[in-house]
C-alpha cells in the first residue's frame, strides 16, 4: 500500500495523501474525480455534524465511490478496499483468527456481491479485533 493506484478492469481506485482518507473510484473516461473531503463539504446537513457523524458519513462516501450503480461491491473490491483504506488497522493482524476468518469470508466466492451493511460489519469487525485499537484506546485514558 504505497500510496499509488492500482487498475482493475475497467475502474482504478486511486489513493491520496494519507490525511486524505477518500478511495474513489474513477471510470478511465472521466479521469477528474471529487476528494472524499470535499464530497464531505457539500452535504449541507453535516454542516454542525459530531465527529462521529463525520466519520460514518467519510466511511459511507468511500463505499459509495467504489460500489457499483447498484451499490454493490465484490468481496475481492471490498477486501482490497480494505487493504488500502484501513492499512493501519489490520496491519500486524495476519495471524489472528478473527482477521483470518473476516478474510477468508471475502476470499469465498469473490464474484459475490456484499452491500454497505456487510461492508460495515466487516469493519467494525476488523476495527475490533485491530491492535490499534487498543492502542487508541490506551491513549484515551493515558491523557
Amino acid at each position: 500500500m504505497c500510496g499509488c493506484a492500482s487498475s482493475t478492469g475497467t475502474t482504478s481506485y486511486s489513493l491520496n495523501h494519507p490525511k486524505d482518507v477518500s478511495s474513489t473510484k474513477v471510470s478511465k473516461k472521466t479521469s477528474k474525480r471529487i476528494p472524499i473531503s470535499k464530497q464531505l463539504a457539500s452535504i449541507k446537513a453535516l454542516g454542525k455534524s459530531s465527529d462521529l457523524e463525520k466519520a460514518v458519513a467519510t466511511a459511507a462516501l468511500v463505499y459509495d465511490n467504489a460500489a457499483d450503480a447498484e451499490g454493490k461491491l465484490s468481496k475481492s473490491e471490498a477486501k482490497k478496499l480494505f487493504q488500502s483504506q484501513f492499512m493501519h488497522f489490520i496491519q500486524g493482524q495476519e495471524t489472528k483468527p478473527k482477521y483470518q476468518e473476516i478474510i477468508s469470508a471475502l476470499d469465498e466466492n469473490k464474484n459475490d456481491q456484499i452491500d454497505f451493511e456487510d461492508f460495515m460489519v466487516h469493519l467494525l469487525s476488523l476495527t475490533l479485533m485491530s491492535d490499534l485499537r487498543q492502542e487508541i484506546q490506551n491513549v484515551r485514558k493515558t491523557k
